[in-house]
Protein backbone atom coordinates (compact mmCIF):
# COMPACT_ATOMS: atom_id res chain seq x y z
CA UNK A 1 0.00 0.00 0.00
CA UNK A 2 2.71 2.77 1.34
CA UNK A 3 4.76 3.69 -1.61
CA UNK A 4 8.21 3.32 0.25
CA UNK A 5 11.39 4.06 -2.52
CA UNK A 6 14.19 1.73 -1.09
CA UNK A 7 17.89 2.27 -1.47
CA UNK A 8 19.63 -0.49 -3.99
CA UNK A 9 21.89 -0.70 -0.64
CA UNK A 10 19.19 -3.07 1.38
CA UNK A 11 18.37 -5.26 -1.65
CA UNK A 12 20.40 -7.99 -1.83
CA UNK A 13 19.16 -11.29 -2.92
CA UNK A 14 15.87 -9.31 -3.91
CA UNK A 15 16.90 -8.92 -7.55
CA UNK A 16 13.88 -9.96 -8.65
CA UNK A 17 12.29 -7.07 -7.39
CA UNK A 18 14.18 -4.77 -9.90
CA UNK A 19 13.29 -7.04 -13.26
CA UNK A 20 10.63 -4.41 -15.42
CA UNK A 21 8.28 -7.57 -15.90
CA UNK A 22 7.18 -10.63 -14.01
CA UNK A 23 5.43 -13.77 -16.22
CA UNK A 24 2.98 -15.72 -14.15
CA UNK A 25 0.60 -18.73 -15.47
CA UNK A 26 -3.02 -18.45 -13.42
CA UNK A 27 -6.29 -19.64 -14.22
CA UNK A 28 -5.32 -21.09 -18.13
CA UNK A 29 -3.53 -17.44 -19.12
CA UNK A 30 0.23 -15.94 -19.50
CA UNK A 31 0.13 -12.86 -17.37
CA UNK A 32 2.90 -10.66 -18.07
CA UNK A 33 3.27 -7.90 -14.74
CA UNK A 34 4.97 -4.86 -15.19
CA UNK A 35 7.28 -3.74 -12.28
CA UNK A 36 8.50 -0.37 -11.38
CA UNK A 37 10.64 -0.68 -7.97
CA UNK A 38 13.11 2.43 -8.79
CA UNK A 39 9.25 4.99 -9.34
CA UNK A 40 7.08 3.50 -6.34
CA UNK A 41 9.06 0.82 -4.61
CA UNK A 42 6.49 -1.99 -3.06
CA UNK A 43 3.77 -0.98 -4.48
CA UNK A 44 5.30 -1.57 -7.97
CA UNK A 45 6.59 -5.13 -7.41
CA UNK A 46 5.09 -8.66 -7.11
CA UNK A 47 5.69 -10.42 -3.80
CA UNK A 48 5.77 -13.71 -2.66
CA UNK A 49 2.58 -13.30 -0.67
CA UNK A 50 0.64 -12.57 -3.57
CA UNK A 51 1.71 -15.84 -5.69
CA UNK A 52 1.29 -17.56 -3.36
CA UNK A 53 -2.25 -16.37 -2.27
CA UNK A 54 -3.08 -16.61 -6.43
CA UNK A 55 -1.94 -20.55 -6.39
CA UNK A 56 -4.61 -21.00 -2.87
CA UNK A 57 -7.49 -19.62 -5.26
CA UNK A 58 -6.77 -21.27 -7.87
CA UNK A 59 -6.75 -24.61 -6.05
CA UNK A 60 -10.60 -24.51 -6.54
CA UNK A 61 -11.41 -24.75 -2.61
CA UNK A 62 -12.65 -21.54 -3.20
CA UNK A 63 -15.49 -20.53 -5.70
CA UNK A 64 -15.01 -16.88 -6.99
CA UNK A 65 -17.55 -17.66 -9.64
CA UNK A 66 -19.62 -14.76 -9.94
CA UNK A 67 -18.52 -13.15 -6.46
CA UNK A 68 -18.10 -10.03 -5.17
CA UNK A 69 -13.97 -9.26 -4.13
CA UNK A 70 -12.59 -6.41 -3.44
CA UNK A 71 -8.45 -6.19 -3.10
CA UNK A 72 -6.42 -3.85 -0.82
CA UNK A 73 -3.35 -2.62 -1.31
CA UNK A 74 -2.98 -3.83 -4.52
CA UNK A 75 -0.02 -2.90 -6.36
CA UNK A 76 0.90 -4.62 -9.36
CA UNK A 77 -2.50 -5.97 -9.34
CA UNK A 78 -1.63 -9.58 -10.23
CA UNK A 79 -3.98 -11.19 -6.87
CA UNK A 80 -6.80 -8.81 -8.79
CA UNK A 81 -6.57 -10.14 -12.32
CA UNK A 82 -6.33 -13.60 -11.12
CA UNK A 83 -9.58 -13.64 -9.15
CA UNK A 84 -10.96 -11.76 -12.36
CA UNK A 85 -9.79 -14.78 -14.44
CA UNK A 86 -11.44 -17.05 -12.16
CA UNK A 87 -14.45 -15.62 -12.74
CA UNK A 88 -14.95 -13.00 -9.62
CA UNK A 89 -16.21 -9.17 -9.98
CA UNK A 90 -13.08 -7.25 -8.56
CA UNK A 91 -13.14 -4.13 -7.26
CA UNK A 92 -8.87 -3.91 -7.05
CA UNK A 93 -7.77 -0.76 -4.83
CA UNK A 94 -4.16 1.14 -3.97
CA UNK A 95 -3.06 4.91 -3.14
CA UNK A 96 -3.90 7.33 -5.97
CA UNK A 97 0.12 7.15 -6.77
CA UNK A 98 -0.35 4.08 -7.92
CA UNK A 99 -3.04 3.91 -9.57
CA UNK A 100 -1.93 4.36 -13.31
CA UNK A 101 0.45 1.69 -12.99
CA UNK A 102 -2.01 -0.87 -11.47
CA UNK A 103 -4.59 0.35 -14.58
CA UNK A 104 -2.26 -0.57 -16.66
CA UNK A 105 -1.37 -4.17 -15.85
CA UNK A 106 -5.38 -4.83 -15.54
CA UNK A 107 -5.77 -3.93 -19.00
CA UNK A 108 -3.06 -5.50 -20.06
CA UNK A 109 -3.72 -8.94 -18.90
CA UNK A 110 -7.39 -9.28 -19.05
CA UNK A 111 -9.16 -10.25 -22.16
CA UNK A 112 -11.92 -7.72 -23.39
CA UNK A 113 -14.77 -9.64 -21.91
CA UNK A 114 -13.77 -9.82 -18.64
CA UNK A 115 -12.44 -5.98 -18.17
CA UNK A 116 -15.96 -4.92 -17.32
CA UNK A 117 -15.77 -7.61 -14.62
CA UNK A 118 -12.90 -5.68 -13.09
CA UNK A 119 -12.93 -2.31 -11.46
CA UNK A 120 -9.30 -0.14 -10.75
CA UNK A 121 -10.52 2.44 -7.98
CA UNK A 122 -8.17 4.36 -5.21
CA UNK A 123 -8.48 3.16 -1.56
CA UNK A 124 -6.56 4.76 1.31
CA UNK A 125 -7.18 2.40 4.14
CA UNK A 126 -9.15 4.75 6.68
CA UNK A 127 -10.33 7.40 3.98
CA UNK A 128 -13.35 8.27 1.72
CA UNK A 129 -15.04 4.76 3.11
CA UNK A 130 -18.56 5.57 2.31
CA UNK A 131 -17.51 5.34 -1.68
CA UNK A 132 -17.61 1.84 -1.13
CA UNK A 133 -20.65 -0.34 -0.57
CA UNK A 134 -20.34 -1.03 3.12
CA UNK A 135 -20.72 -5.21 3.79
CA UNK A 136 -21.30 -5.39 -0.05
CA UNK A 137 -18.42 -7.77 -0.20
CA UNK A 138 -18.32 -12.06 -0.53
CA UNK A 139 -14.19 -11.82 -0.06
CA UNK A 140 -11.93 -9.23 0.97
CA UNK A 141 -8.37 -9.96 -0.48
CA UNK A 142 -4.87 -8.61 0.70
CA UNK A 143 -1.18 -9.63 0.11
CA UNK A 144 1.65 -8.49 1.98
CA UNK A 145 -0.33 -6.03 3.38
CA UNK A 146 0.41 -6.13 6.88
CA UNK A 147 3.73 -4.43 7.45
CA UNK A 148 3.74 -1.06 8.63
CA UNK A 149 2.39 -0.31 12.10
CA UNK A 150 0.84 3.03 11.36
CA UNK A 151 -1.66 1.53 8.94
CA UNK A 152 -2.99 -0.86 11.17
CA UNK A 153 -5.81 1.00 13.33
CA UNK A 154 -6.55 2.20 9.26
CA UNK A 155 -6.66 -1.15 7.88
CA UNK A 156 -8.90 -2.67 10.49
CA UNK A 157 -11.24 0.15 10.37
CA UNK A 158 -11.48 -0.73 6.55
CA UNK A 159 -11.86 -4.12 7.10
CA UNK A 160 -15.15 -3.96 9.57
CA UNK A 161 -16.44 -1.29 6.57
CA UNK A 162 -16.04 -3.53 4.20
CA UNK A 163 -17.23 -6.80 5.93
CA UNK A 164 -20.94 -8.58 6.35
CA UNK A 165 -21.29 -11.43 8.56
CA UNK A 166 -20.80 -13.20 4.93
CA UNK A 167 -17.48 -11.99 4.31
CA UNK A 168 -14.47 -13.71 3.85
CA UNK A 169 -11.03 -12.19 4.53
CA UNK A 170 -7.84 -13.98 3.10
CA UNK A 171 -4.66 -12.31 3.66
CA UNK A 172 -1.16 -13.92 2.88
CA UNK A 173 1.89 -12.66 4.46
CA UNK A 174 5.09 -13.41 5.86
CA UNK A 175 5.79 -12.71 9.92
CA UNK A 176 8.75 -10.99 9.76
CA UNK A 177 8.49 -8.74 12.72
CA UNK A 178 6.86 -8.97 16.45
CA UNK A 179 4.49 -6.15 15.19
CA UNK A 180 2.85 -8.70 12.55
CA UNK A 181 2.38 -10.89 14.91
CA UNK A 182 0.58 -7.87 16.72
CA UNK A 183 -1.53 -7.09 14.04
CA UNK A 184 -2.51 -10.64 14.48
CA UNK A 185 -4.22 -9.69 17.80
CA UNK A 186 -5.58 -6.92 17.12
CA UNK A 187 -7.52 -8.62 14.16
CA UNK A 188 -8.82 -10.91 16.69
CA UNK A 189 -10.51 -8.99 18.55
CA UNK A 190 -12.68 -7.59 15.85
CA UNK A 191 -12.50 -11.18 13.91
CA UNK A 192 -12.33 -14.94 13.75
CA UNK A 193 -8.96 -15.60 12.30
CA UNK A 194 -7.30 -19.03 11.17
CA UNK A 195 -4.56 -20.41 9.13
CA UNK A 196 -5.55 -21.80 5.93
CA UNK A 197 -2.30 -22.60 4.38
CA UNK A 198 1.35 -22.31 5.01
CA UNK A 199 3.83 -22.55 2.27
CA UNK A 200 7.42 -23.42 3.69
CA UNK A 201 9.47 -22.66 0.96
CA UNK A 202 8.04 -19.16 1.24
CA UNK A 203 7.29 -18.69 4.38
CA UNK A 204 4.00 -17.43 3.26
CA UNK A 205 0.77 -17.85 5.69
CA UNK A 206 -2.38 -17.67 4.32
CA UNK A 207 -4.76 -16.36 7.17
CA UNK A 208 -8.90 -16.91 6.84
CA UNK A 209 -10.96 -13.84 9.03
CA UNK A 210 -14.79 -13.78 9.34
CA UNK A 211 -16.91 -11.44 11.44
CA UNK A 212 -17.27 -12.69 15.30
CA UNK A 213 -20.79 -13.71 15.33
CA UNK A 214 -23.22 -11.59 18.02
CA UNK A 215 -24.26 -13.82 20.89
CA UNK A 216 -27.97 -13.81 19.53
CA UNK A 217 -26.52 -15.28 17.37
CA UNK A 218 -24.97 -18.49 18.82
Amino acid sequence: MALVPYDDTHLWGMQKLHRLSSVYSFANHTIQIQQNWKQLGVAAVVWDAAVVLCTYLEMGDIDLQGRSVIELGAGTGLLGIVAALLGAHVTITDRQAALAFLRSNVQANLPTDIQPRAVVKELTWGQNLTSFSAGHYDFILGADIVYLEDTFADLLQTLNYLCADHTVILLSCRLRYERDQNFLMMLRGFFSVREVRYDPGNDIHIFEARRHKQKDEL
